[in-house]
């Protein structure tokens, strides 16, 4: 089974409570009650790469984000900006059994610090349900967090995977091709459209692998592979900066990191890597 980096790691995120509010000062004034540590957007982790935390600070806006080793935990919703792309040095730290924690308390802070104002209207809005929605009280809306599906897969032809890579990647890295679900599609029109859009192939047959939560800020990788018509590459060089077809000898090698592999693989916490190793495995048992 796969199991992406920030999932596959279930915590009670308490939804009954979040309606009331009694509940919500009760978990509060616990005493094992605990304050998630961030630095702006970024995880304040301790020597072991474990998530820190404090004592609840009730003066600021909170969200409750659930119980984790049956300790109500909460994030702090006072406004922070994120960077354009995670801190890689701090993703390499984080453990995967705190990932899905942050993972929601990221996208959580990230979505309030976006959604101050009414999106209809455009009046101030306030925190509501304990940190999981925001009210209008100038039309009476109510806004509740997103997420953002986004397809990537793997083209496969003939005993052979389709990567690309982007100009912002490190020297040497292809990945997995990815794209955003327009409104009006299913998961695999989205997977057939981008690989088209993206390199000229057509796929004819889709399957679902695997899902990952990716807070950076909000979207939910869907994880698939497509078997291809052909291998014919028109390249949208305004998406990619290169794509190329890699044998399975050669994705073995970049996922051992040996000398010499045909290119730098998907890091670690990246569910491109996981749908890597997972076509491997498939090609490599036996009929």
């Amino acid at each position: 089974m796969i199991a992406p980096m920030f999932g596959g790691h279930w915590f009670d995120r308490l939804d009954a409570a979040r309606s009331d509010l009694g509940q919500f000062a009760a978990l509060l004034s616990r005493p094992d009650a605990r304050l998630l540590r961030l630095d702006g957007l970024d995880p304040l982790l301790g020597a072991d790469g474990r998530l820190t935390f404090e004592a609840v600070d009730d003066a600021a806006p909170l969200a409750l984000l659930g119980l984790v080793d049956d300790a109500p935990v909460f994030a702090s919703l006072r406004p922070a900006f994120a960077p354009p792309r995670p801190s890689y040095r701090l993703l390499e730290q984080l453990g995967r059994t705190d990932a899905p924690i942050y993972a929601a308390a990221r996208s959580l802070v990230d979505w309030h610090s976006r959604h101050a104002f009414c999106a209809r209207c455009g009046r101030p809005t306030a925190i509501i349900r304990a940190g999981w929605g925001r009210h209008c009280s100038g039309c009476g809306t109510d806004h509740f967090p997103r997420v953002d599906p986004v397809v990537i897969m793997l083209a496969e032809h003939e005993g052979e995977v389709l990567l690309g890579r982007q100009p912002q990647y490190p020297p040497g890295r292809y990945s997995a091709l990815a794209g955003f679900v327009e409104p009006g599609e299913s998961i695999e029109d989205a997977v057939a459209r981008e690989l088209f859009e993206e390199a000229g192939v057509r796929a004819t047959e889709i399957r679902y692998l695997a899902s990952q939560p990716w807070p950076f800020p909000s979207s939910l990788m869907i994880g698939c592979i497509a078997v291809v018509e052909h291998r014919a590459l028109t390249i949208d060089h305004t998406e990619l900066e290169d794509a190329f077809w890699v044998s399975r000898d050669g994705v073995r090698a970049a996922l051992d990191a040996e000398p010499g592999a045909p290119f730098l693989a998907p890091p670690l916490w990246a569910i491109a890597r996981d749908l890597l190793e997972a076509w491997l495995a498939g090609c490599d048992a036996p009929p």
